[in-house]
């Protein structure tokens, strides 16, 4: 549904503007004393770090992407901007010097950025990235497991700022490798109800699902459970060991983890 709703918009925003590759970047919002924008909008935590949380980078999103001026980060125009992004800037993405760009604000865009639709192309996503999620082989598929301090606050299952950036390298592989299928199994410790324990762990691993979602992933290939306080990894009785059981594991069905080494 997403991919066809992005490949209308671009249709009409192609006769309706000049585009994408061929109009010049507005580098000239988000300099000392300016308009500082605000982000609001479902892509808002799509966003790359380096357009979310600098106001050179909320005005680069708000003044080139905000393509029906309704004030909002649509997912769509958040991926297209993290891509234009990212083509401009490549490995300097954390360095990137907006002043040399403010001097030249009618550069030219890059190479024409893919829309959402597009197949992703083999090999795209970021092998070390997915190393250094540290799966383990289980009897499923490969396993890794993102802690409660990565992703919730504690009692919560509202998704921490930035949680959907450590999501991004997988939801990548997700995209790249179609055939995957996946399971998102949430836990807690042993602090309260069999009941409550396990909402609050079903809730979780839903939100993580519905980040996957947010990313481009669809949904249809995650299964989602709660087990509650069920196949704790470490005893209840210490706060670390409570804390290493509060967890979400995220299986990827049938896969080896020999996959994501050199």
């Amino acid at each position: 549904m997403l991919a066809r709703t992005l490949i209308a918009t671009l249709a009409l925003t192609a006769t309706a503007a000049p585009a994408l590759a061929q109009g010049p970047w507005d580098w000239t919002g988000g300099r000392p004393g300016s308009r500082d924008y605000r982000l609001a909008g479902a892509g808002v935590r799509l966003l790359i770090p380096e357009l979310r949380a600098t106001k050179r980078g909320r005005a680069f999103v708000m003044r080139n992407f905000d393509r029906n001026r309704d004030g909002l980060v649509q997912p769509r125009e958040a991926e297209l901007a993290n891509r234009a992004f990212i083509e401009i800037a490549g490995a300097r993405r954390a360095r990137f010097d907006w002043e040399v760009y403010d001097r030249r604000p009618m550069l030219r865009a890059p190479a024409p950025v893919p829309p959402l639709a597009q197949a992703p192309r083999p090999g795209r996503w970021d092998r070390r990235a997915m190393r250094d999620y540290g799966f383990r082989q289980t009897a499923r598929g490969a396993t890794m497991t993102l802690s409660e301090a990565v992703l919730f606050a504690t009692d919560s299952a509202t998704l921490r700022p930035g949680a959907v950036d450590k999501l991004r390298p997988l939801a990548d592989y997700l995209r790249d490798n179609a055939g995957v299928r996946v399971s998102i199994d949430g836990y807690t410790d042993s602090r309260g109800s069999d009941a409550y324990n396990k909402g609050l762990s079903l809730r979780r691993a839903d939100a993580v699902r519905a980040a996957f979602d947010d990313l481009g992933v669809t949904r249809a290939r995650f299964s989602v459970d709660g087990h509650g306080e069920a196949d704790p990894v470490a005893p209840n009785t210490t706060a670390a060991g409570m804390q290493q059981n509060r967890r979400v594991e995220v299986t990827l069905l049938g896969r080896r983890v020999e996959e994501f080494r050199d």
